[in-house]
């Protein structure tokens, strides 16, 4: 074979060969995809078995419905529930992944994946409805305003000209922003940064869930909740990432499920009744059956 001819037939070699390992890399990008695809089909609790573990959003320093122990544990109210919530889907109640979150960042954890339910004592609001899908309520609850003992606040008309404390992203941020624009609000990201603003002196008073303010201020001396109910008993509940009607189902099932047999009754009993003593009623609080 001359020169000329031995180019040739390299040169095709060559093309042969890139043609063939295209073709290799077409398949190996195609069954890849195809992995990918079948992983997206398996349903939202087949994957939750696979992993073994359930990931769900709560605060770490919102007692007593969510925190962190001084041994580095969660406990509180939906810890409490978010350990049934383990025990009954995957069989073991520490199947569970707590994920700590803060108020304005309860939606986004569900839509990046990061988590399976929001239970960081998450309000159902139209706003938030078109975020999330809510499950069936597990709470009720309304607005409180906190105060210090020597000036104490009863009304939301001895607010005007003073300022309010909220934590971004709650019902009470949402509530004063609308209904009194004239009230100057202090956000913060933190309870406890609101808190500690409120013992400083920062604000006049603190408007926050009268679940929370109950508790807070029979642990914090000098403090008083003048207004023990503004606005409208709104509902928490679970929620899961949009369009998750699977795990959605099952949710308002278990819900139904433990509300037939008291739980979330023993759930206040175990959790909250210590932070509240006689001031608060499980019936004040709890809903069971998923229904106001």
């Amino acid at each position: 074979m001359n020169k000329a001819g031995k180019i040739l037939a390299l040169l095709f070699t060559l093309v042969f060969t890139i043609g063939l390992l295209a073709g290799c890399g077409s398949e190996t990008k195609e069954a890849a995809s195809s992995d990918t695809k079948a992983a997206d089909q398996k349903s939202t609790i087949q994957q939750i078995k696979d992993r073994g573990k359930i990931r769900i959003a709560v605060f770490s320093d919102k007692p007593p419905f969510g925190f962190v122990d001084a041994n580095g544990k969660n406990q509180g109210y939906d810890v409490y529930f978010a350990h049934r919530i383990a025990k009954d889907l995957l069989g073991d109640e520490n199947a569970v992944e707590f994920v700590l979150t803060e108020a304005a960042a309860r939606a986004e954890v569900l839509d990046a994946d990061k988590v399976d339910i929001t239970l960081a004592n998450f309000t159902v609001t139209p706003e938030r409805k078109e975020k999330v899908d809510f499950a069936n309520p597990y709470m009720k609850v309304a607005l409180g305003i906190v105060s210090p003992d020597g000036q104490p606040i009863t009304s939301v008309d001895q607010l005007k000209g003073k300022k309010v404390i909220v934590n971004k992203g709650t019902t009470a941020e949402t509530y004063f922003t609308k209904n009194y624009p004239d009230i100057e609000l202090l956000k913060y990201d933190q309870n406890t940064e609101a808190f500690q603003a409120l013992k400083d002196g920062r604000g006049a008073a603190l408007a926050h869930d009268n679940t929370l303010v109950f508790a807070w201020a029979r642990e914090n001396a000098g403090f008083t909740v003048g207004v023990t109910k503004l606005g409208d008993l709104d509902s928490i509940a679970p929620a899961v990432k949009k369009g998750n009607t699977e795990l959605l189902n099952w949710l308002n099932d278990e819900i139904t499920k433990l509300g037939a047999e008291q739980f979330f009754h023993k759930d206040f009993e175990a959790t909250l009744k210590p932070a509240y003593g006689d001031t608060v009623k499980p019936d004040d609080v709890v809903v069971e059956a998923g229904k106001l």
